[in-house]
């Protein structure tokens, strides 16, 4: 089904990040910018005048700093329309400036979402400067990447000022809405979760990136040792705390270039995501449906769970987006997985497995708030009347997926929100029309493959300052035996 995700490195949305599958959102230290290259870059761009005094030709050195403000301007000046989505602005921006380097890309991005990020609280900070608002915003954004010195060289003494003026403010003072950037409504839900304050810093800081291995093909400590050895080891990988499959690595790579990925023995999937498969458990010779498969990646290691035996199939309202799974699908070396693009409701290919089943996943479709260090344009993007819209979505889904589930078959309803009216709220009237379903405890199902994870009652709930995954949701329900299909 449609979806706002980010977990498991296959988005649904068009996609422009420049993260670890398309080479390096922020790939590279940023503390040692070099020249841009081409439009964004020569070395030297040299401006011909005549002196006055002299009657010469002379040139004016190309600025690096001022160049670089100006090319996170335009990107801001697109992205904060909120036409389309910020990785969406990036990747069409880069079409259009192909001659910019990998350095220089990284540098842009990572400038940009970090204005959105801290999006409220520089606009606030950016109304007592002169001059455009975007610029200072690009300025802010540029703070975070490079050292002083060298943004300097892109600025005139009165911005100089100001930056020295801003840097020197202390947020504490500021509302909590304002001071981690957070629009009211959003704020006013977050008040109600536990430990609010410490959930909303952990949202404004950037994910680390998190790999899968895939089993069929690879062991995760074998592929640790070999990347001990190589060009790898500077990334410093290391197991992830509670998937049996997953690696966390520092900075960006290009891990699409990496022998491991082009083989198909790693993924991109958030640890949250890669749990998942743990819940449904799916053996060997079952028939399994991914409802709201998107382009694939939850797929892929169900289907290696099953050892590429039984059914997988893939359902997504989007041709375009399982389009895009088909190349993952052919490096995984699954032969089970049967992509289906679906009507978004009463679809005949759907009813044909009523009841048919053994396990059904639903990672529906969601506001994203539980992915905001990756995606922090999705707080300025939603607002309370498409949550409205998107819970009523979430509903009918749930209801149409789970008329497939086989008696004694297994349903999970799975989210990247961290909001109750998506999760907990959405189970519970679920349930409430659903008597022959009931909730099993998901603590128990981890423990039972040693996955340790520390949870508050039967749900899976992941928070990025608690588990240091994206911010997760989960339920498990099993169907009971003899109920009529």
């Amino acid at each position: 089904m449609s979806r706002n995700d980010t977990r498991d490195g296959s988005r649904s949305r068009p996609r422009a990040r420049m993260d670890a599958a398309d080479g390096g959102r922020r790939s590279g230290s940023p503390d040692r910018p070099r020249a841009a290259r081409g439009e964004e870059g020569r070395d030297v761009r040299a401006s011909r005048g005549k002196d006055a005094a002299r009657g010469q030709t002379t040139a004016r050195p190309y600025v690096m700093a001022a160049a670089r403000i100006e090319q996170v301007r335009q990107v801001l000046g697109e992205a904060l329309q909120w036409k389309y989505p910020a990785d969406a602005v990036l990747s069409h921006w880069f079409r259009a400036h192909a001659n910019a380097g990998m350095r220089d890309r990284g540098e842009i991005a990572e400038a940009v979402f970090d204005v959105l990020r801290h999006l409220r609280r520089y606009r606030q900070f950016a109304e007592i400067g002169a001059g455009s608002g975007t610029r200072r915003l690009a300025v802010l954004g540029l703070a975070s990447v490079w050292p002083r010195e060298t943004l300097d060289t892109g600025l005139d003494e009165h911005e100089r000022a100001w930056l020295d003026h801003v840097l020197s403010l202390s947020a504490a003072g500021l509302p909590r809405a304002v001071r981690h950037s957070v629009p009211d409504w959003l704020d006013e839900r977050l008040a109600a979760l536990p430990d609010a304050e410490s959930l909303l810093q952990a949202l404004n800081t950037p994910a680390p990136l998190d790999l899968r291995i895939n089993p069929l093909k690879a062991e995760r400590d074998a592929l640790l040792a070999a990347w001990a050895d190589g060009p790898e080891a500077r990334w410093a990988a290391r197991p992830t705390p509670y998937s049996p499959w997953g690696i966390r690595i520092q900075g960006r790579p290009p891990v699409n270039r990496w022998g491991a990925f082009e083989r198909g023995e790693i993924e991109v999937q958030d640890e949250g995501s890669q749990l998942l498969a743990a819940l449904v458990a799916p053996r060997r010779g079952e028939m399994v449906i991914d409802y709201c498969a998107g382009a694939g990646g939850k797929t892929l290691l169900l289907g290696a769970l099953m050892r590429s035996t039984g059914r997988l199939y893939a359902f997504d309202v989007s041709a375009a987006r399982l389009a895009r799974a088909k190349p993952r699908f052919a490096r995984s070396g699954l032969s089970n997985i049967v992509p289906v693009a679906i009507a978004e409701r009463n679809d005949q290919r759907v009813k044909r497995l009523r009841g048919k089943a053994h396990r059904v996943l639903v990672d529906a479709p969601c506001s994203g708030l539980g992915t905001l260090r990756r995606n922090p344009d999705l707080k300025w993007r939603q607002h309370p009347e498409s949550l409205a819209q998107l819970r009523q979505t979430q509903a009918a889904i749930l209801r149409d997926a789970a008329a497939c589930v086989m008696p004694g078959g297994r349903l999970v309803y799975a989210s990247c929100s961290i909001l109750p009216e998506e999760n907990e709220l959405q189970v519970e009237a679920f349930l409430a029309g659903h008597p022959e379903f009931s909730l099993l405890d998901a603590g128990a199902i981890l423990a039972d493959r040693d996955i340790r994870v520390s949870l508050d009652g039967p749900y899976l709930r992941l928070r990025p300052d608690v588990h240091g995954t994206d911010g997760f949701f989960a339920a498990v329900m099993e169907r009971a035996k003899g109920t009529p299909e």
